[in-house]
């Protein structure tokens, strides 16, 4: 990621932001293992059981903030690619989630959108309220992770945050998504996230974050689909303590389980992690970490016949990141 921000006169505040990803290289073009992952597609086939690659350039934007008073401000975000008002803080960026390698099952109930090929959203901020707008290309990026995608600016969405103090945030938000996904084109979806994020500096080298969300997928003619995320990360001196619960209703259709149940029949997945990695380099402002985890899964017993009773992974790693910033 390379961003900055320069002041414009007395009261306006330019931004720029960029995040490009390797995944493509990495990972191939259907992405890594990760049980009871749906979402997106390779080679017109959806994936399942697998996490999709992220594009090459994952976000190109500025933004434009203009101070009203001391207390409010209006702002502009234009992003091609970009991240819409709609849901919290994407996966890779929460402060619980650093420590843990792996994409929530749940991805596509928060932050499926955070990569959107087109993207223009307003904003207003009174004191700890904002209240945002945004107008975006629906439908998820394709195949191809090198290349920029068509914008079409057909969906809608609207986010209120308020943050009460340096310690919590909150948000609710709605968006009104046209033909997410390449496969069912002919499918909108309704997508509503309310969550609470919670940051408590400790002492020196010593944090606790937390988040918890809830999101809501709805489609016509389909069932409510809902999700449930709980993850926490301590961080003490150079280790970090982390966790994650999930839980999760998946249709038959997404699963690719429809051979003897009907398409729209929802399954019930729960999921918890466990892990920990620890800092074993520190050369200027990089970190080198190695790190573990397990992941539990529990699911409808319908689905023992191809997953087993109570599906495990477990996962070794090694975390290169630059030093976190600190605040003065």
């Amino acid at each position: 990621m390379f961003m900055g921000q320069r002041k414009i006169g007395q009261r306006g505040l330019f931004h720029f932001s960029s995040m490009l990803s390797l995944d493509r290289f990495t990972e191939g073009g259907s992405g890594y293992p990760l049980l009871f992952q749906t979402g997106e597609s390779w080679k017109g086939v959806a994936l399942v059981d697998r996490q999709h690659p992220h594009d090459l350039f994952s976000e190109l934007s500025v933004g434009y903030t203009y101070a009203l008073s001391k207390r409010s401000d209006l702002s502009v975000y234009l992003g091609y690619p970009g991240e819409p008002a709609l849901g919290s803080v994407a996966f890779m960026h929460r402060p619980s989630a650093l420590s843990n390698p792996d994409a929530p099952i749940s991805h596509h109930w928060n932050d499926g959108t955070h990569i959107t090929f087109g993207v223009a959203t307003l904003g207003f901020r009174y004191d700890n309220f904002k209240i945002e707008g945004s107008s975006f290309t629906g439908k998820e990026p394709d195949e191809n992770r090198f290349d920029f995608d068509q914008p079409r600016f057909n969906s809608y969405s609207a986010r209120l945050s308020f943050n009460p103090n340096s310690n919590l945030a909150f948000q609710v938000s709605h968006g009104w998504i046209k033909s997410p996904e390449s496969l069912h084109e002919d499918e909108n979806v309704g997508r509503t996230i309310f969550s609470t994020i919670y940051a408590l500096p400790i002492g020196k080298d010593q944090s606790f974050n937390a988040t918890a969300l809830w999101g809501q997928n709805k489609t016509k003619d389909h069932q409510r689909e809902n999700a449930v995320l709980i993850e926490g990360n301590y961080r003490f001196k150079k280790s970090s303590f982390y966790s994650r619960f999930e839980c999760v209703q998946k249709s038959a259709e997404e699963l690719n389980v429809t051979q003897s149940v009907p398409r729209s029949d929802l399954f019930l997945i729960k999921a918890i992690t466990l892990g920990i990695h620890h800092d074993v380099l520190d050369f200027k402002k990089i970190k080198t970490a190695v790190g573990g985890q397990v992941s539990v899964y529990f699911a409808d017993s319908f689905l023992n016949a191809g997953y087993g009773r109570y599906p495990t992974s477990a996962q070794v790693f090694i975390r290169i990141y630059p030093t976190l910033f600190k605040e003065h």
